[in-house]
């Protein structure tokens, strides 16, 4: 009965070990590179230019002004005081309804006059770009990214749309992120994050949007990783009741 119990641990043992021992492998490499990474130079932080502050006693129109020329608003979620090359902008989220639903919309106003003003255009989003970024760059390349360019795998996802995307020429490969609506920089994305963004979708086994950290995938093999781990310490046990069994038999008797 031990022997037969032995074999089916040891065989569980076994296959559980194939199973996981893959995944257990990234979990670790991933763990390594997550544990030696600077997470500042990961979010780009040291290629952040500081922001410059505003002058306390710059004119600044009220923000009533601005939200009685939006009578389709229904609700404020913020108000927020930009800078857009320079000249301070109201940057107004609210809600309003449309054919039964509620949406969410975002205002720019110039904060002197509380004159409404469009979003970004491409020539500001780029100049912005390269006015956030601590060195002085060319640009490469520019796209403009609306819901139908960003998926679960994009380095933007989460992120304010639309959106231009401003791939700066740098031994980084930096893309600098403007929202056009919202007026701002809002992301910074280099080789360093991309690393670090499939080495975590590897280590959280989602492989549709990477962020979700309790999927089914994940709580599975975690169970069968668990039940892979106490099998080897049951399998240490019968194995050493076995050997000294064994021993205590092979053992010479005193004449």
């Amino acid at each position: 009965m031990n022997l037969r119990l032995h074999l089916r641990i040891r065989k569980a043992h076994r296959y559980l070990g194939l199973f996981t021992g893959l995944q257990f492998v990234l979990w670790t490499i991933g763990g390594l590179y997550f544990s030696w990474s600077n997470i500042d130079e990961i979010h780009g932080d040291f290629q952040r230019r500081e922001p410059l502050n505003f002058n306390r006693h710059m004119a600044l129109a009220s923000p009533a002004q601005v939200l009685a020329q939006l009578p389709e608003a229904d609700s404020v979620k913020s108000l927020k005081l930009v800078d857009i090359l320079g000249q301070p902008t109201y940057q107004i989220v609210y809600f309003t309804h449309h054919q039964g639903e509620s949406m969410q919309r975002t205002q720019l106003a110039v904060a002197a006059t509380a004159a409404l003003r469009a979003s970004l255009s491409e020539q500001e989003a780029v100049q912005m770009a390269r006015n956030s970024f601590n060195e002085p760059v060319a640009v490469q390349q520019v796209e403009y990214l609306t819901d139908q360019q960003v998926g679960g795998h994009h380095e933007y996802r989460g992120g304010p749309l639309p959106a231009y995307a401003v791939t700066l020429q740098h031994p980084t490969n930096t893309t600098v992120y403007v929202a056009s609506e919202r007026g701002e920089v809002t992301k910074f994305r280099n080789n360093k994050w991309r690393v670090f963004d499939f080495m975590w979708m590897l280590h959280t086994m989602d492989y549709q949007g990477r962020d979700n950290i309790g999927n089914l995938l994940l709580r599975l093999f975690s169970v069968v990783g668990l039940l892979s781990i106490l099998s080897g310490i049951a399998l240490y046990f019968v194995s050493g009741r076995k050997s000294r069994k064994h021993k205590a038999t092979a053992a010479p008797t005193r004449r």
